[in-house]
């Protein structure tokens, strides 16, 4: 009924959005976080998934296989920050995502785990940025000295 409800009210993600992603394996991340809810702000606890500048999530991880549709998904290259947010949303372990049109809040279950996702969404929000292009990256480890 939910996945209905889902699809009736246009909240399953875009294909075009995750095409070519094999978020199934080797995700550069990939745990439990509790998210807020876009437009019902509830809590709910789901598995996300971070690879390839983007950021999946989905119900739970057995879920998570090829011919899965993910419960959502945020590009992180068009993201602008990701920082703590303990203190605006009154939670141990929080974080936020902001794009330039909204914010996403989320915890984490330790301290550590939203180190480690701060710290792996950052790294991508930098790699896939938009505002940097391949000719813009430079291989330090391969110029002469």
């Amino acid at each position: 009924m939910e996945n209905l409800w889902r699809a009736a009210t246009g909240q399953d993600p875009n294909p075009d959005d995750y095409r070519g992603v094999e978020f199934w394996t080797d995700p550069e991340r990939a745990g439990w976080l509790t998210k807020q809810g876009d437009y019902i702000k509830t809590w709910r606890r789901r598995w996300f998934v971070l690879k390839q500048g983007k950021l999946l999530w989905f119900k739970n991880p057995v879920s998570v296989t090829r011919g899965s549709i993910p419960r959502g998904v945020v590009s992180v290259g068009g993201c602008l920050t990701v920082k703590g947010a303990e203190d605006v949303v009154n939670k141990a372990f929080a974080f936020e995502l902001s794009t330039r049109d909204s914010t996403m809040y989320f915890v984490a279950d330790t301290e550590k785990e939203k180190e480690d996702w701060i710290n792996s969404i950052g790294r991508s929000i930098v790699q896939h940025s938009r505002s940097v292009t391949d000719s813009e990256v430079v291989d330090y480890d391969s110029k002469s000295r």
